[in-house]
């Protein structure tokens, strides 16, 4: 039987020697510029690390499949990892980041999501009259669809006057950032649901969308038949505005996700479930900063703020930011054209 064990070293030393001087010089540029010299490094060496290091990933390539020594491998395997964090690692400061996340990254994935959350905005508003039409014709149906803990005693075995002062805030303003804790808990809950159980073919985060609407439809119409529904809406939209919005968007990046999973194209399923991973992401770390905003006005703005204009004029408001900042041309977009 024929020893190959010398044709193969043989065959790997050539291989090195072919090779070798544009590793030593990778191997240089990369200890000077992990050593805290990245900013002395010329102009020529900045650009000749990505050819450097594709050249060495090829040759890492080749060196697997022909199966060469394990030595040389491992080599050019570290050096091929250390090239890769300097060529494509962030250097942005964190204020970089958050910068560009609030001023082009968020923004710009809401906006890539515009069919998502119109159907998502849809199904929360069927849910909603569905609901409402249910309550006004027999209000038993309101506990179907409000849970015991989230209605808080506004329900239709209280008398009007109770659920006046719920409205009004003349059953006190105790414990305000405790419920402020338990109602941002609640609704981060729900958008994370909402998000997470897209990928199920985006049937469930419909079904929870729709239930979301249902409870609000609820309990409007609960109010409403008693003759407070402009006082319920203003209680509502003060923080609702923010809340439902980050709600929906949630719902919008379940939707991508799903849609993406059951209808891949001509991607891999895997591929394409990734790709609305990385936009529906964006968006979800931005639902998280709304939630947080949607927390203080509930739990502080709405019992703060008791006049009911007043509460419709913070909602409008709120409104009129998020349209702004999502959906309204920015002047450095102009410009760059």
């Amino acid at each position: 039987m024929t020893d190959v064990r010398p044709a193969q070293l043989l065959k790997s030393q050539r291989f090195r020697q072919q090779r070798e001087g544009d590793w030593r010089r990778l191997e240089q540029l990369m200890t000077k510029a992990e050593a805290g010299s990245a900013s002395k490094l010329t102009d020529e060496e900045i650009l000749a690390i990505p050819v450097l290091y594709r050249s060495t990933l090829s040759a890492l390539s080749v060196a697997r499949e022909t199966s060469l020594d394990l030595g040389l491998v491992e080599y050019l395997e570290t050096l091929s990892a250390r090239a890769y964090f300097f060529v494509y690692g962030s250097r942005a400061t964190l204020q970089d980041r958050l910068t560009s996340f609030f001023r082009n990254d968020w923004p710009n994935a809401v906006r890539g999501l515009w069919r998502e959350t119109l159907i998502s905005t849809a199904l929360m508003l069927l849910g909603a009259a569905v609901a409402a039409w249910l309550v006004l014709h027999e209000p038993e149906w309101f506990y179907a669809f409000v849970p015991g803990e989230l209605a808080g005693g506004r329900d239709p075995a209280a008398s009007t006057e109770t659920l006046r002062s719920t409205l009004d805030g003349s059953d006190g303003n105790g414990g305000l950032s405790v419920f402020a804790a338990f109602l941002f808990t609640h609704n981060a809950q729900v958008a994370i649901l909402a998000f997470a159980l897209g990928f199920a073919l985006c049937l469930p985060t419909g079904m929870l969308i729709l239930y979301n609407g249902a409870t609000l439809g609820a309990f409007v119409a609960l109010f409403a038949s008693r003759g407070l529904g402009v006082e319920v809406g203003g209680w509502l939209l003060i923080h609702g505005v923010t809340e439902l919005f980050a709600v929906t968007l949630a719902g919008a990046a379940g939707f991508r996700i799903g849609w993406a999973v059951a209808f891949p194209g001509q991607k891999r399923r895997l591929d394409a479930a990734v790709e609305a991973g990385r936009t529906a992401a964006i968006v979800m770390g931005g639902v998280v900063v709304m939630l947080f905003f949607a927390g203080l006005l509930e739990g502080f703005g709405r019992q703060l703020i008791v006049h009911t204009g007043l509460r419709y004029g913070v909602a409008a408001f709120t409104a009129l930011v998020w349209a702004a900042y999502f959906y309204f041309p920015r002047r450095e977009a102009r410009l760059g054209r």
